[in-house]
């Protein structure tokens, strides 16, 4: 089983990203499980969204607190939350940024780190405003490329069943990040 968190803020999409993957990898005949957590449910708040995908059902039913892997929305989070915790040795975090990697050393020692400019793919593709934009499908093209727990052709079907508006903008907006997430450097 492959258990991942996504860390965000309400309004970025960690939810929906959490679902979209689920839906993308259910595509892939494969089982998955996505659910969120709140706290103060308001634009801003710090959210956490989880992820199970397993070849076989999947019985657990508790949030995840020893991740294999993470998925940072908000690289703001970074120096606020301890993200790390509970993070298994082999981990991958995956942050929105434009930052390189090596860059997050202070914070994620000894795990695999990669990057994607999450943000600035989605308002290049008109997903949110420049001062918020909605980073959810961009940052799911990294986590495609990065993990490879879902192909992209999959994700952009998830997409396009998860995803009634601007949906070609947000199936683009993955396809770029795919492209541009930089490979995952052990810290």
């Amino acid at each position: 089983m492959i258990e991942i968190r996504f860390h965000g803020r309400g309004g970025q999409g960690a939810v929906v990203a959490s679902k979209i993957l689920a839906t993308s990898i259910f595509l892939e005949d494969r089982y998955s499980q996505s659910f969120p957590a709140f706290g103060v449910e308001r634009r801003g708040a710090p959210v956490t969204a989880f992820l199970r995908v397993d070849d076989k059902p999947i019985r657990i039913r508790t949030e995840i607190y020893e991740p294999d892997h993470l998925v940072v929305l908000d690289p703001l989070l970074v120096d606020q939350v301890p993200l790390a915790s509970g993070l298994k040795n082999d981990g991958i975090v995956i942050i929105n940024s434009s930052k390189k990697p090596e860059e997050f050393s202070d914070k994620f020692k000894g795990f695999r780190v990669a990057t994607v400019p999450a943000g600035r793919i989605a308002v290049k593709h008109h997903l949110g405003t420049p001062q918020s934009p909605i980073v959810n499908t961009a940052i799911l093209g990294a986590v495609a490329k990065v993990l490879g727990v879902v192909s992209l052709e999959n994700l952009i079907e998830g997409i396009k069943a998860d995803v009634p508006a601007h949906t070609e903008d947000n199936a683009a907006a993955a396809k770029e990040a795919y492209e541009m997430v930089s490979d995952a450097v052990v810290l």
